[in-house]
């Protein structure tokens, strides 16, 4: 486990991708897969346990499964592709926002006593404006939570990402909470799973 971003820099070209057509069209028919194995897929849900992320929740770039043992009193679930939303049996709430078109939540201050990225993190082309917005909607001491893999679309993934190894991806994302400036010092992990299960990685901060 690791803290901070060790002065980690985001070089020109970094958050490109090769495609870079409108994300809208790339997620315009519903995809009911898991993108994580069973194994993955539990940490998640130990992690969030672990973290007691509970009460009002935002779950960013979600879809039709948002992987919490326990559902949270208020689950708020903001994706690209309305059918799969709307097929989340945890969510009280969702909404269709394309946060690379506008890193800007719909949502008031301070609505949310925390928040979730379950494996979209790598596909954010604003995310220190995203990051600096989540800390707007998060109450003060509630943790913004994301969760990687080593799965994920590569044309829409950031070629900074695609660079990088798993090491650097936990660096990567402390660095978007460092430069948003509104978290205490985060926190990175290499969360346990099964032999032979996909990897899970975790970086989390609580909001000032």
């Amino acid at each position: 486990m690791t803290s901070g971003s060790e002065g980690l820099a985001f070089p020109d070209g970094f958050f490109a991708r090769a495609d870079e057509t409108n994300d809208a069209e790339f997620y315009a028919f519903p995809r009911y897969v898991t993108h994580i194995d069973d194994g993955a897929i539990d940490a998640v849900g130990a992690l969030y346990a672990d973290l007691e992320v509970r009460g009002d929740v935002l779950d960013l770039m979600g879809s039709w499964v948002s992987h919490f043992r326990l559902t949270p009193d208020a689950l708020t679930v903001l994706g690209m592709n309305a059918d799969e939303l709307a097929a989340n049996r945890q969510a009280r709430s969702w909404v269709v926002h394309d946060l690379n078109a506008d890193p800007s939540l719909p949502f008031d201050d301070d609505a949310f006593d925390h928040a979730t990225c379950c494996v979209s993190v790598d596909y954010l082309t604003r995310p220190v404006e995203v990051f600096r917005d989540v800390a707007r909607v998060v109450r003060a001491g509630g943790v913004f939570v994301c969760t990687f893999s080593n799965r994920l679309f590569p044309t829409k993934a950031i070629r900074g990402w695609l660079a990088s190894e798993s090491t650097t991806h936990r660096q990567i994302v402390a660095g978007y909470f460092d430069a948003a400036g509104r978290y205490e010092p985060s926190t990175t992990r290499e969360c346990a799973t099964p032999p032979g299960s996909d990897p899970l990685y975790a970086a989390w901060a609580a909001v000032r």
